[in-house]
């Protein structure tokens, strides 16, 4: 019988010689991609989700996603025979000699950490769970979820000890939707080990798999570095939206403002919009607050970060409302048509949009709605354009809430004429030119003043 050092070697040897078994547990925007990463790299995967409906689409190789490049990679890797996607985790488990963890770990309205997804993964692992196993824990947690609960976890349910008779890392997703593929093979990369042992075996895998530095820190500090990146990013969004509110009070450009001070080479603001959305910021935020006994009242910064960015849609519909006010409209009998439900340019993902708080904003004021984005199915219930030129009929008022490429080449012109008469632009995310806007006749608004000769 082997001891621990010579099954922990042989593992080894296996990763380094990528004929390790690797499953996937959970075929979303992180596991999918982490999985064709090292299919493609010659490992055999298997990915596991509940979702029957995803597994489906991998094995028959018909994707609906707009990840750059992973349908390829997904295509490539399954006629190689070395990825597939199963719903019998037990089976898929029991094979793997590396099980990597990205079930999703989402908040509830008050902020608080859903990890049923994450609890219940871990519990599958652990009714498989023997000494020769690798487990590393990619879903973003609150600090010390690893130690406290998942640890217990997998340590009750096998009867196993975690650094003696199997290993863990928390090896944190750092990428974003969109270039998710170019992220895991560039970015540096955090392992969070349990153990020594546990972070040699991190370091061998992941070093296939990017070309970026490998951070070694142990788990508590890779889960507060992790929330903390996506934090930071929150704080400055919300500085940026309180900069543009700022500079419409003194009457100059936020954006000429933010890229004149960003010229300073110590200075990177953000750019202002509608609020910060997304699957990560204002998640990873929330879950960073939850780990503390302090009430959020107390975290001074952060907590104002999140009351301004949740204000920023509510200002938005409200900077519509009083356009339509000036121009003698009333809002309950003017049709709005909202440019973009995805949570920022060019992805087709709408979770925690700020689009839906505007959409629900103007609803309460009874205005209608008509929705078009280019990539994002998502309507939040309201009336679905196929075009920028079918959503502008006959609107009053449009509202561009995303940064959609396509949103950058409007033809203002051609828009203006299928408008009612004296047409507004609340032009959240600065698509436009404000002096080509005036110049066709719209009333074009945004969240700060403008300079008329400053392209956006």
């Amino acid at each position: 019988m082997l001891n621990v050092l010579e099954i922990k070697q042989k593992l080894l040897t296996l990763i380094e010689a990528k004929e390790a078994r690797i499953a996937v547990l959970g075929l979303g925007c992180v596991g999918l991609p982490t999985a064709a990463l090292f299919a493609n790299l010659g490992f055999r995967v298997t990915g596991v989700d509940i979702n029957p409906k995803i597994v489906d689409q991998i094995n028959s190789c018909v994707l609906h996603t707009k990840e750059c490049s992973l349908d390829k990679l997904v295509i490539t890797a399954h006629h190689k025979g070395l990825l597939s996607a199963t719903s019998a985790s037990s089976e898929a488990l029991s094979a793997a000699d590396v099980l990597i963890v990205c079930v999703q770990t989402p908040v509830d309205n008050q902020g608080n950490a859903n990890l049923s997804f994450l609890r219940g993964a871990c519990e599958e692992i652990a009714k498989i769970l023997k000494r020769d196993k690798f487990v590393v824990i990619q879903s973003t947690v609150p600090p010390k979820t690893i130690g406290t609960i998942i640890v217990p976890i997998l340590e009750k349910g096998s009867g196993l000890r975690c650094g003696v008779d199997f290993w863990l890392t928390y090896c944190p997703e750092r990428m974003a939707p969109g270039n998710g593929l170019n992220d895991l093979g560039a970015n540096a990369r955090l392992i969070g080990a349990y153990d020594s042992e546990s972070g040699v075996l991190g370091s061998a895998l992941f070093k296939l798999a990017t070309n970026g530095k490998l951070l070694m820190t142990d788990i508590p500090s890779a889960e507060v570095s992790k929330l903390a990146e996506n934090t930071f990013r929150f704080v400055n969004i919300a500085f940026a939206n309180e900069l543009a509110l700022i500079c419409k009070q003194i009457g100059v450009d936020a954006n000429e403002v933010i890229e004149l001070a960003n010229t300073h080479p110590r200075v990177n603001i953000h750019q202002p919009g509608c609020g910060a959305g997304g699957p990560c910021l204002s998640k990873d935020t929330h879950l960073l607050l939850s780990s503390i006994k302090l009430s959020t009242s107390k975290v001074e910064v952060i907590s104002a970060a999140i009351r301004l960015n949740s204000k920023m849609p509510r200002y938005i519909a409200n900077l519509a409302v009083d356009a339509l006010c000036k121009k003698g409209k009333t809002v309950s009998k003017s049709k709005i048509a909202i440019f973009g439900t995805a949570y920022k340019g060019d992805v087709d993902d709408s979770r925690d949009s700020p689009a839906e708080e505007i959409i629900r904003e103007l609803k309460k004021r009874k205005a209608t709605l008509v929705v078009f984005d280019p990539n994002c199915s998502e309507s939040f219930g309201e009336k679905k354009a196929s075009s920028a030129t079918e959503a502008s009929m006959e609107a009053d008022c449009i509202i561009i809430a995303t940064d959609h490429k396509e949103f950058f080449e409007l033809n203002l012109s051609a828009i203006k004429k299928l408008m009612k008469e004296n047409p507004i632009i609340v032009d959240a995310k600065r698509t436009i030119s404000p002096a080509e806007a005036k110049l066709q006749g719209f009333e074009y608004v945004t969240t700060s003043c403008v300079k008329e000769n400053v392209a956006p």
